[in-house]
């Protein structure tokens, strides 16, 4: 039986701006749609030329209302003795080693070795180090890349080199980054071995690759790939059950995982516990406290700070006026809007978006 839980009004589409777009087109099609498992019962469509506010699919979500801004650092090649210090940089530190071996010290942690094929990911990461020994005397990473010669920054004669890493940085709008860098820890790895491993190793080479050609377009390329690079980590991450990940991890429970992508499907809808329940195939008392259990809040009061999330991205960008955006995140009129915005924000929605224009317009009078 198929449940028609068509919203009374149409959602309107929100399309946050990257530095490297992902988000060109909808990917909800004007058909029927299922959301996550083959056997669920329960369907969703949005109305016929109305697009939806959002994926039905939270890393999308999320990752597209971060912005990210990607920098992919020329490859380094070493050989002998060497250690380089990075300083802290928010939000993330992304790399991995297209071949040979060393040392990653991060503050307030063991030193892990990694080898050839293995990646890392740092969240919000602390002062660390990489160095072809435990020995070795760590000197400024800056200092190095600035000697930066045909895509490559190197350490030691050419013809002894053993080792080649590629490593990037990505930042986040500041506003919403910490709807990622909450979930993540100071430090991820996947190793080569990790089901996820080797399609990231293939992605570090393919990111090493075009780092050094220097070809026509190489700046888009790198940043697509560093991109996806982060999505895979973000999977394989979530794939590492023994770690808490917040709604990230729970996107792998078949019942949590189908209630937030139907929630992301239909930000506009007006959901009840009940209608969450029934997509997750479990019991309203059982499903609030699973979802708590994995996403760290009540399943309503997730709801409630999307939508929100969603809002504040809205009027930050000046995209919607507010009676619209009321519309699109399923409140029945602009003041039931306005209140829930302001008990989860501090500020009225006019009140945020006034406060947000005033950077752009210093911006364009500089």
């Amino acid at each position: 039986m198929i449940t028609d839980v068509l919203p009374s009004s149409c959602p309107i589409w929100v399309s946050p701006s990257l530095s490297v777009s992902i988000r060109s087109t909808s990917i909800l099609p004007d058909s029927w749609r299922m959301i996550h498992k083959p056997e669920s019962t329960i369907l969703y469509v949005s109305s016929e030329g109305c697009i939806m506010l959002g994926f039905a699919d939270p890393v999308a979500d999320t990752i597209g209302m971060l912005r990210p801004r990607t920098e992919v650092w020329p490859s380094l090649r070493a050989a002998g003795t060497w250690a380089l210090r990075f300083d802290t940089f928010p939000h993330v530190r992304i790399g991995g080693l297209v071949r040979g071996s060393c040392w990653l010290i991060l503050e307030g942690h063991e030193p892990v070795l990694l080898e050839e094929g293995d990646t890392f990911l740092l969240g919000n990461p602390p002062p660390f180090v990489l160095a072809g020994t435990l020995d070795a005397s760590p000197r400024p990473a800056e200092r190095v890349w600035a000697a930066v010669d045909n895509g490559s920054v190197r350490i030691g004669p050419e013809s002894e080199e053993d080792l080649h890493l590629c490593i990037g940085h990505i930042a986040f709008d500041d506003r919403n980054a910490a709807l990622l860098t909450d979930l993540l820890p100071p430090l991820v790895i996947v190793r080569e071995s990790d089901p996820h491993g080797r399609r990231l190793a293939q992605l570090i080479d393919l990111l090493a690759t075009e780092v050094g050609a220097a070809a026509a377009g190489g700046p888009l390329v790198q940043s697509h790939l560093a991109q996806i690079l982060l999505v895979h980590m973000l999977r394989a991450h979530a794939a590492q059950t023994d770690r808490p990940t917040g709604w990230l991890g729970a996107l792998n429970e078949d019942g949590i995982g189908s209630a937030l992508r139907a929630v992301h499907a239909d930000v506009a809808h007006p959901w009840s516990l009940k209608e969450l329940a029934e997509i997750s195939h479990m019991s309203r008392s059982a499903f609030a406290q699973a979802f708590k259990r994995h996403v760290g809040v009540p399943p309503l009061e997730y709801l409630i700070h999307w939508r929100m999330s969603l809002a504040r991205d809205a009027l930050a960008r000046d995209a919607l006026s507010i009676s619209e955006l009321a519309q699109a995140t399923g409140y029945l009129s602009e003041s039931a809007f306005s209140t829930a915005f302001r008990r989860v924000v501090g500020s009225s929605p006019a009140q945020f978006r006034s406060q947000a224009r005033q950077p752009r317009a210093a911006a364009i009078g500089n």
